[in-house]
């Protein structure tokens, strides 16, 4: 049974509701095309026509497909948790930078600040893969 209390903070709270979340968390913890029913012994007091609603939302909003199995649907994620998350961090950065990417250099220095104060690992594996990926770096020489 799926249970996983959604984390105080979570990003993806900003864009799912407590349900939507946890449908989807059930979904990645199967790891297989899913019907309504194979899903409901995880949502114990929710309705079924409840969780097939919360399905066919999610499959609205782009984040679940669905393909006709019989007279049922079978759900699965469109993306991996983390693949989602990264998209939502892309869609907001071009978001704030425009599509010209004009206000790259203040949002690339407020990233570098915040990540400095938090961890410095993280900061120097950064730097690593901006040296592997400069102009004329092994990385970008073709072989």
């Amino acid at each position: 049974m799926v249970k996983r209390p959604i984390a105080p903070g979570d990003p993806l709270e900003r864009f799912f509701g407590t349900l939507e979340l946890r449908v989807l968390d059930a979904l990645w913890t199967r790891q297989e095309p899913s019907a309504v029913r194979d899903l409901e012994p995880s949502f114990p007091g929710i309705a079924y026509t409840t969780v097939m609603t919360t399905l066919d939302r999610l499959h609205r909003k782009g984040v679940l497909l669905r393909e006709k199995d019989g007279r049922r649907f079978l759900y699965r994620p469109s993306a991996t948790r983390d693949e989602l998350l990264s998209s939502f961090a892309g869609d907001a950065l071009t978001a704030i930078l425009g599509p010209s990417g004009d206000q790259l250099r203040p949002v690339v220095s407020f990233f570098v600040d915040a990540v400095r104060r938090e961890d410095r690992d993280v900061l120097d594996a950064l730097d690593t893969l901006i040296r592997q990926h400069s102009p004329g770096s092994a990385a970008e020489s073709p072989e």
